[in-house]
């Protein structure tokens, strides 16, 4: 099996079979690191860093030299032809005929996506604002296989930023394929965002159970709560009777406790404002003598700021740092693999199977809504279109294949309108029965009356007040 010249651009671009491949491969490099010198030698990988980074960048970078290969660098946007206005697109291409392998980190969500697209050659994504971090899931589950032997049937807990932490939203998925229950512990105003739920329950199944009451106030020596998800393999007791099952649950303990700082440089300006400290909630010698974490791994992506205390560094159970010492092996093995410079055997694996969503790609097509989705932007709006895949018709619901953030348009039309006579260029509800009987190809989104107006279709009596 070959991962040769593949891009890994979020954690759906492997398998469950590749990442046990890839795991066993780190597993043999970090058992013999001197005999890996030579095997990408006279291979340049391109390290393009528009974002802050300490551990993703150098243990890239020393994966690479221990690869024997060689780095190139761009480490700040304002000393790149990007501070002059060039597309993301531009810069790819150049870079990708430099070089022989890509690893960027951007801070608009879906950069990833748009190098891989013009690169030429394989990229890694290493964080693209508040989408994914594959690299890092990588650590996260490679670190809980060793300490644990399986992911399958763990309970994870998720704790403090579960809105803007990418590291979160890849890992989300990642633990769902893997068949863990994962306890959603977030911050009061940053919980998990809508459009990452929606995907966990339509692609990976099992169920969201969202706790009524606000499970901020930690009780019997447990924790803040406010949802679960059990994966489909799980027994659904829970979804019974939540509150009593969940007690239960709990008492049973919690395998992981992964825990992410407040992502402040990501807060909107009306988050900005709010003082967080007090109520983010810090993980300390007092909570971990709860019954629930007896057995509990502290987990972290780092860096840490004020959530994580210090005097748990001494405690057995703390596995951030040996997470962070991990990242050299485990991109060690994908850089060998996506270089060709090593093969894989991937054993036989039971992801679920990959969902292929209709795509809408039209010149009339709204943009995506999410302010730092890198297909909004000035400078890359002249060569990139709006994309999104339909991934529900109750209700319609757009997911961008950038960032991946989903919504639901308002109103719909049909580009087939009847033998093209304007009479019966109509626009309807998205919530009418019209939805289901449009092909997709044909499909036509509006957000609003005026713009569905504004390209000459006349409302119909399915747009829920015209008549």
């Amino acid at each position: 099996m070959t991962l040769t010249n593949r891009s890994l651009v979020t954690i759906d671009d492997l398998s469950n079979g590749e990442v046990l491949a890839l795991f066993s491969l780190a597993d043999e490099m970090s058992a013999a690191m001197e005999e890996q010198h030579g095997l990408c030698r006279g291979k340049i990988m391109a390290s393009l860093f528009f974002e802050p980074s300490t551990r993703t960048r150098l243990s890239f970078e020393a994966a690479m030299q221990r690869l024997g290969g060689s780095v190139i660098t761009a480490s700040d946007v304002g000393a790149s032809s990007l501070a002059k206005g060039e597309s993301i697109a531009d810069t790819a291409r150049i870079v990708g005929s430099y070089a022989d392998i890509i690893v960027v980190r951007h801070p608009w969500e879906g950069a990833a996506k748009v190098v891989a697209d013009f690169a030429g050659i394989p990229v890694i994504n290493a964080g693209d604002g508040g989408h994914q971090h594959p690299t890092q899931t990588l650590c996260d589950l490679y670190t809980l296989q060793k300490e644990r032997n399986t992911v399958k049937g763990l309970k994870i807990a998720l704790w403090g930023d579960l809105k803007y932490g990418r590291t979160i939203h890849s890992l989300i998925f990642a633990l769902a394929r893997f068949g863990a229950d994962i306890l959603f512990c977030p911050s009061p105003g940053l919980e998990v965002p809508e459009h990452v739920i929606n995907k966990l329950i339509t692609e990976y199944g099992g169920e969201v159970e969202r706790l009524e009451t606000s499970g901020w106030e930690a009780k019997d020596n447990l924790f803040p709560l406010d949802a679960i998800y059990t994966t489909p393999s799980s027994p659904h007791q829970l979804a019974m009777m939540p509150g009593i099952s969940l007690q239960a649950e709990l008492k049973s303990g919690v395998d992981a406790l992964y825990v992410t700082r407040p992502q402040k440089e990501r807060f909107a300006a009306a988050e900005e404002g709010r003082e967080l400290k007090g109520k983010y909630p810090v993980v300390d010698k007092k909570l971990l003598k709860g019954k629930a974490f007896r057995q509990t791994l502290v987990m972290h992506p780092l860096p840490r700021v004020d959530e994580l205390a210090y005097e748990v560094d001494a405690d057995p159970r703390s596995k951030y740092f040996e997470q962070a010492a991990r990242g050299v092996p485990i991109r060690m093995a994908l850089l060998a693999t996506l270089l060709g410079a090593r093969e894989i055997a991937v054993p036989e694996e039971d992801s679920p199977p990959k969902i292929e969503y209709p795509v809408y790609r039209r010149y009339l097509s709204p943009a995506c809504p999410n302010p730092t989705c890198v297909s909004i932007q000035e400078t890359e709006t002249k060569y990139l279109k709006p994309e999104f895949k339909i991934v529900n018709t109750r209700p319609l619901t757009l997911r961008c294949v950038y960032c991946e953030h989903g919504f639901e348009p308002k109103y719909v039309a049909s580009a087939d309108w009847h033998e093209g006579k304007l009479d019966t260029k109509k626009y309807h509800s998205a919530d009418s029965h019209w939805v289901r009987t449009i092909r997709p190809e044909n499909l036509i989104v509006f957000d609003t009356e005026e713009a569905a107006q504004a390209h000459g279709f006349k409302p119909s009596h399915f747009t829920g007040g015209h008549h």
